[in-house]
């Protein structure tokens, strides 16, 4: 039993039992009430429709369990986000869900929170340097692979390739460029010219990918970390996405799942956020009852290109 449930116990039982003495016989005494577990969520952006998914998922859960659920919005910085976990801490929440900025950044408010016997549950992306009670998150590295193979077999197996990655310091984005490195070392006629970061974000996707386009007219493939970039990619090359450069994004959100079916994009390594959510929350709730939960939960991920995206929209 976890030391915040068994406190509530303790006090529980002493007020029952002085009702039961001024009642004389304990047959007026009242029996202890359930009490709404509370949760913490702290989002790295809710400026990104995937993590709005995710949001979704989590709301949906916490709703099924009678849990009440505070959401806050880090706006991807990671000193706001060690604030609302420093709240969420001091509000002695029963249990915190992150889905951390930076992994490592992360890592001493997560501690705090572990140590005040607050169990953590990261979600989507790892936290370095602190211990968590479960990490929730699709396969990157798997993902990364499988969108070097589908973008290889778009581009025939030869070309050059741009890649641009998501926020440094995330898991995410290690585990995916990670994966996408192996793939893509078994073709040999595909050379990766170029690798820099846009943060995950189509705004800066578009201005790198300009950017790159300078240096690297000639390019004809584009790995985008994560699907907003590779929208931000797609803006940059304008006719040339689809025709003359393959682009092939990560997430399966609604925007990129869109973008296939339009042929701008040739695929996307979809996840799905709102499970991610879902399985989140469950598994929170599960370390505030002391269950037993697996330290790694893996969301399988799905190669979606314009043969099964009519499946996804």
């Amino acid at each position: 039993m976890s030391v915040k449930k068994r406190t509530s116990l303790v006090a529980a039982v002493a007020a029952l039992a002085l009702t039961t003495a001024a009642c004389g016989d304990g047959s007026g005494g009242a029996g202890e009430e359930d009490q709404q577990v509370e949760l913490g969520l702290s989002i790295s952006t809710l400026n990104n429709p995937f993590f709005v998914e995710l949001k979704k998922g989590a709301e949906a859960e916490a709703k099924a369990h009678d849990v009440d659920l505070t959401v806050t919005d880090a706006q991807n910085d990671a000193s706001t986000q060690a604030n609302q976990l420093q709240n969420f801490t001091s509000q002695n929440m029963d249990a915190i869900v992150i889905n951390p900025v930076d992994s490592d950044a992360a890592g001493p408010s997560v501690k705090a929170a572990g140590n005040s016997g607050i169990p953590v549950i990261a979600a989507d992306r790892a936290v370095n340097g602190a211990e968590v009670a479960t990490t929730v998150a699709s396969d990157n590295v798997q993902g990364g692979e499988e969108a070097a193979r589908v973008l290889a077999e778009k581009m025939g197996g030869k070309g050059t390739v741009v890649v641009l990655r998501g926020i440094a310091g995330t898991s995410a984005s290690r585990e995916r460029g990670k994966g996408f490195a192996q793939g893509i070392a078994e073709y040999p006629d595909i050379d990766v010219v170029a690798k820099q970061p846009a943060d995950f974000d189509r705004a800066k996707g578009l201005d790198v990918m300009t950017n790159l386009l300078q240096s690297n007219p000639g390019v004809t493939g584009v790995f985008a970390e994560n699907d907003e970039m590779a929208l931000g990619a797609v803006k940059a090359l304008g006719s040339k996405a689809g025709s003359t450069v393959t682009v092939v994004g990560f997430d399966g959100t609604p925007d990129g799942l869109k973008a296939v079916q339009e042929g701008t994009m040739a695929a996307t390594v979809a996840q799905q956020p709102d499970e991610l959510g879902r399985m989140a929350v469950r598994n929170a709730v599960r370390t505030v009852n002391d269950n037993e939960v697996e330290k790694n939960l893996k969301v399988p991920v799905r190669v979606v290109t314009d043969e099964n995206v009519a499946d996804y929209l």
